[in-house]
């Protein structure tokens, strides 16, 4: 599990966010948990000095003696791995803040998908491999979202829509592009769909549709085209093959 501290001169602001990143941790199912935050820089220093801390989220103006910078110069002496975040809503400190292997800077106020997106890029970069996550990468906004979570792509126009249950993402890009970057459980099912047969809970016959997610309220259509080999990778997929005997050729 990724420790995470937090530190912020002002309490309401700890709480804000530490109830933000449990958010992220639990709708992305990432491994991670807030182990510690304080107001006060020493008491920071003295528990990253004696516990295993991967990711510290700080504040540069504590309002104290101590500022961020300084006790992040601090823990780069004996700490050269941990992942420093620097929040702050004093834009002209960016440039210093970097000075100390910074990770990322998030300007205040903060929001969820500002963090949220720093935490994809984080898990990326970490490469945690117990938590076999794949994110994929969006050129346009810099977002990066779990591929678990995709239940299909979508083709409109000049842009992909990716589907997920909470919310969908729109990028400007193309499937041939996009799915060099795609994990292999994800296959061409229509011109105009990319269906996550990980997501898949149904197969409707009669409409020659693919259902996804616990909710079964997402669905996409197979194509006559793209229907054999879909069919060759359902049928290898044990966990799925009871669900195939009642499709049809699609039409």
């Amino acid at each position: 599990m990724l420790s995470f501290v937090l530190c912020d001169d002002n309490k309401s602001n700890l709480d804000r966010l530490t109830k933000i990143l449990d958010s992220i941790f639990i709708e992305h199912n990432i491994n991670a948990k807030v182990t510690f935050s304080s107001t006060t820089p020493e008491d920071i220093l003295t528990y990253i000095k004696s516990n295993t801390v991967d990711v510290l989220f700080l504040d540069i103006d504590l309002k104290c003696k101590i500022s961020g910078i300084d006790l992040a110069t601090t823990i780069r002496k004996f700490n050269k791995n941990i992942y420093i975040i620097f929040t702050s809503a004093h834009l002209e400190y960016i440039l210093i803040a970097y000075k100390c292997k910074t990770f990322d800077f998030i300007p205040k106020p903060i929001c969820t998908e500002r963090v949220a997106e720093t935490i994809f890029r984080l898990m990326d970069d970490i490469n945690y491999d117990n938590e076999k996550n794949i994110f994929i990468r969006l050129d346009n906004k810099n977002t990066i979202i779990n591929e678990a979570n995709v239940n299909f792509i979508k083709k409109e126009g000049m842009k992909l829509v990716f589907y997920t249950n909470t919310r969908t993402y729109e990028t400007y890009n193309s499937f041939n592009k996009i799915s060099e970057k795609l994990p292999s459980n994800f296959v061409r099912c229509h011109k105009s769909y990319i269906a996550n047969i990980n997501r898949i809970s149904n197969i409707k016959s009669d409409s020659n549709e693919i259902i996804f997610g616990d909710k079964n309220n997402f669905k996409c259509t197979i194509g006559p085209k793209y229907k054999n080999n879909l069919m060759e990778v359902l049928k290898n997929n044990g966990n799925f093959s009871n669900n195939l005997d009642g499709v049809d050729n699609a039409k």
